[in-house]
């Protein structure tokens, strides 16, 4: 039974040491609830469904580490660079290596307009969850993002969206975006069940699972949109656009907020593979045979 781990967060969410201690830690919550951890990479051209705590270890102190989707990863393994995946390359490589849970801090989404032009960037995370079928469980998607046009996206293209324990759709850092989930489930058992009847069905989408972030490490929304705002003018005075975007906002964040939104960042990931953690053993108990 196994449960698969992006490797984007160490080399491009956390500063080090954290990065390591963290990726260290992740893998220690999913064993300590019964489930083998597969962190995802690629190192020197090499995909690596599970790493070594030597490769950890290179993979944190690595530079130059690209950052990969689906798209990029055979330009890292052609090119035999390392690379970091993000939520959609492990979860395509996940599902081929026949992973079906898979835990990460916060999905990518429907960036917020900005600019003169007002267009929107949708992440590849969301078309992934549309055709990848792989349980994904997280904080929601991050609060950097335009929430409700992620979850509009998300139910135009049929991906299931499931509350853990909340009625609402989480916001990363904070317990709720302000936005309902379509379904609240309140055990890992309502979940697994909910994901297997979706693929038995013959549906290929993922299924998205929020996680409230724990009542005592949550940075309430009123309190981190501002530094929010800020972090996305600063980012339209620079010009960044693309993927580094998500990693400048973040880092801003942790440097407006005096390190907070990094705690916070890591008790959600902890978290979130704990929730994984019991719905991969809960898939796994509706595929054992009866007596």
């Amino acid at each position: 039974m196994f449960l698969a781990l992006e490797s984007t967060v160490i080399a491009h969410g956390l500063p080090y040491p954290q990065n390591l201690e963290t990726a260290r830690e992740l893998e220690r919550v999913a064993r300590a609830y019964g489930v083998e951890p597969r962190t995802i990479a690629v190192l020197n051209g090499e995909i690596k469904v599970g790493l070594s705590d030597a490769e950890l270890a290179q993979l944190a102190q690595a530079r130059d580490v690209l950052k990969l989707s689906r798209r990029d990863l055979a330009v890292a393994v052609a090119r035999q660079r390392t690379g970091a995946t993000t939520v959609s390359a492990t979860m395509w490589l996940a599902r081929r290596a026949g992973i079906r849970v898979f835990a990460t801090g916060g999905i990518g989404g429907v960036h917020r307009a900005s600019g003169a032009a007002q267009t929107w960037d949708v992440s590849a995370d969301l078309p992934e969850l549309a055709q990848t079928p792989v349980a994904v469980v997280c904080a929601g998607a991050k609060a950097i993002l335009d929430l409700p046009a992620t979850l509009e996206w998300l139910e135009t293209h049929g991906v299931p969206v499931l509350g853990y324990q909340t009625d609402d759709f989480p916001a990363f850092y904070s317990r709720s975006a302000g936005v309902p989930v379509p379904t609240r489930v309140d055990s890992a058992d309502d979940a697994a069940r909910i994901i297997q009847a979706h693929w038995d069905l013959g549906f290929t989408s993922g299924v998205l699972i929020g996680a409230p972030i724990p009542h005592e490490y949550e940075t309430p929304r009123e309190v981190i949109e501002p530094h929010i705002q800020r972090a996305l003018s600063e980012a339209d005075e620079q010009k960044i656009s693309g993927n580094a975007v998500t990693p400048f906002l973040l880092k801003r964040l942790a440097e407006l907020t005096g390190g907070e939104s990094v705690q916070t960042n890591i008790a959600l990931l902890k978290n979130n593979v704990a929730v994984a953690a019991e719905i991969a053993q809960a898939l796994a108990r509706l595929d054992a045979p009866t007596a």
